[in-house]
């Protein structure tokens, strides 16, 4: 929030009775000074577990205290009523007294000093050992305080799943929002006095957001915004050590989530990377390519002096870091180790690709993310976010060719563990369809062993492309209306990662009462791959899709939605909680 904006906290003392709402804190405190300059020192006459509707018939008023709209009625130093002045108010009074009701009983509202419960040493949060920050994307400078709300409401979710299958564990998760965008100044009103006046609603709402990615790609104002989440990061977390000194001492932990933009801001402060750095290595290639025929000795000589110059110039500036480096310990960029990194509707895979990021032959995240700097990386995306982008295939080409896990949705009964399920095709089984005969599901090479198959639909891999939106893609054709039906477009077979497969799909209604799993089918019938080339630890997570979910709309409305969802919620705390849940498994199996 801004600092202007204050949250008000009140202090009850004086509490309704049944409800147990505090009374206004200006009425609460002239009747808590009343009550003390005439009833300090006087014992209570009953437990404070008392019965709290008892009647006081019959019972004159031993004290009073008019206030402003109402007034108060002591019966005894733990009976206290209020009652309202309004004009109503004593018309009913009098009538329900004359007809035999006490004064109490027919309009009071019985007080009490303090709350139902006493407080206990014991009733104070549990101490929190893993933290998590909450980093935003785009927009923030469009609707301020955004990612305040949107971490109360992924706390609020995630307490309700941990209260439900986490109550047991000694970990405590916190989520903290991390607020950088705002503070920053940039370009200052430059691109304001540039902008044309029509349609300005539009133009504002698109430079408060989309102008962001363009801020980030450019030179001048990039390092602006890397420092703003750098710092608001480290403040964060020196704060939260500062008031809760035991975190560190016990071991505590740091995941971070991110969203959109800020997914790739996190992983370029995480990793250092600099554009000066790619500008470096592309210019060491071009030297090292000096081989030339059509050069000439004397441009193929002076090009070696200078590459030599170079050389030796780089060799200076090492040594001279090095002599700095020795002098002064540079402090790291972050000051904790980041456990998690979760990126939700992120476009980092875009970003890595445009800057040369290349699959390999090794299924280590380490190709993208080393382990000494993150321990696990995990992407989670809507199958409609149009932001959203795979990670897995840069680090093993042939994961194009394999489906996301499927998040579990939250209500399922005994989910099978996300690392036991088995890689599987993106189309394990189609019905045939314009695709000639030919083309069987037995001849497909396993993508393990083999070139990734040609994709016909933009975006099949991250979508499965089942046989209407194969035929409808066909009929809009190969415009852009075509690649948005085919990005967009997914079957509504069940792939077979959801439960059992039913031959027609019929059991798909009954999703979320079924248990998640994989039946042990063979390759050619199920569509799991041979053990061969595997990542350490998969890394795309896809959320399913709603059994009534608008395509068209979902794309709209997903790379905002993951914030409230009790599946997210269910899978971060997973990951989270997993060295306590198999801690606390394993000693059941001892007992046992």
């Amino acid at each position: 929030f801004s600092e202007t904006e204050k949250i008000p906290v009140m202090r009850g003392q004086w509490f309704i009775d049944g409800t147990w709402q505090p009374l206004e804190e200006e009425e609460s405190n002239l009747i808590e000074q009343e009550h003390l300059n005439r009833f300090k020192g006087q014992q209570l006459q009953e437990s404070f577990d008392m019965e709290v509707s008892k009647p006081v018939d019959g019972k004159e008023a031993i004290h009073s205290l008019k206030l402003s709209r109402n007034h108060v009625d002591w019966h005894s130093v733990d009976e206290v009523y209020l009652y309202s002045d309004a004009t109503t108010s004593k018309i009913a009074r009098t009538v329900t007294q004359k007809l035999g009701f006490s004064k109490a009983s027919s309009s009071g509202t019985r007080l009490h000093r303090g709350y139902v419960e006493e407080a206990t040493l014991e009733d104070k949060p549990p101490q929190t050992s893993h933290i998590v920050f909450v980093v935003h994307g785009i927009g923030q400078k469009m609707d301020q305080g955004r990612i305040i709300k949107n971490t109360a409401m992924m706390r609020d979710t995630a307490r309700k799943i941990e209260e439900k299958y986490f109550s047991n564990l000694a970990t405590h998760v916190e989520f903290l929002p991390v607020e950088w965008r705002s503070k920053l100044t940039l370009d200052g009103d430059t691109v304001d006095s540039i902008t044309p006046d029509k349609v300005r609603g539009l133009r504002d709402m698109l430079n408060s957001s989309a102008m962001d990615i363009m801020y980030y790609t450019s030179p001048l104002y990039r390092d602006e915004l890397v420092k703003g989440l750098q710092q608001e990061l480290n403040r964060l977390y020196t704060l939260f050590c500062s008031r809760n000194p035991e975190f560190e001492e016990k071991g505590g932990k740091v995941s971070i989530v991110s969203h959109s933009l800020g997914c790739v801001i996190t992983y370029d402060i995480m990793t250092g990377w600099n554009p000066v750095r790619l500008y470096e290595q592309l210019l060491q290639k071009e030297e090292e390519e000096l081989e030339d025929p059509w050069m000439s000795y004397e441009e193929q000589r002076l090009l070696e002096e200078l590459y030599i110059t170079k050389q030796r110039l780089r060799e200076i500036e090492e040594r001279l870091h090095g002599l700095k480096a020795s002098t002064v310990s540079k402090p790291p960029v972050l000051k904790f180790k980041v456990e998690n990194f979760f990126c939700m509707g992120s476009p980092l895979a875009v970003f890595l690709a445009l800057r040369g990021i290349r699959p390999g032959n090794s299924g280590s995240q380490d190709h993208i993310l080393p382990r000494t700097i993150c321990n696990r990386l995990l992407n989670i995306f809507h199958p409609t976010d149009p932001v959203a982008y795979r990670l897995e295939p840069l680090i093993l080409k042939h994961y194009s060719n394999i489906s996301p896990v499927q998040i579990h949705w939250y209500n399922t009964a005994n989910p099978l563990p996300y690392e036991h399920m088995k890689p599987s095709f993106l189309n394990p089984t189609k019905e045939p369809t314009s695709v000639t005969d030919s083309e069987s599901v037995s001849t497909v090479p396993s993508p393990t062993t083999s070139p990734v198959m040609v994709r016909r639909h933009y975006g099949e891999s991250i979508t499965n492309i089942g046989k209407a939106s194969i035929l409808g893609a066909a009929s809009i054709g190969k415009g852009l209306g075509g690649m948005l039906f085919s990005r967009f477009g997914r079957s509504s077979t069940t792939t077979p990662q959801t439960l059992e497969t039913g031959k027609d799909g019929a059991e798909g209604d009954d999703k979320k009462a079924t248990t998640v799993g994989t039946p042990p089918l063979t390759h050619s019938s199920s569509g799991f791959l041979e053990p061969a080339v595997e990542l350490e630890h998969r890394i795309d997570f896809e959320l399913r899709e709603g059994l009534v979910e608008s395509r068209y709309w979902s794309a709209v409305t997903s790379h905002t939605a993951y914030w409230s969802s009790l599946d997210i919620a269910l899978f971060l705390l997973t990951f989270m909680c997993k060295h306590d849940q198999e801690e606390t498994d394993k000693s059941n199996l001892d007992t046992l």
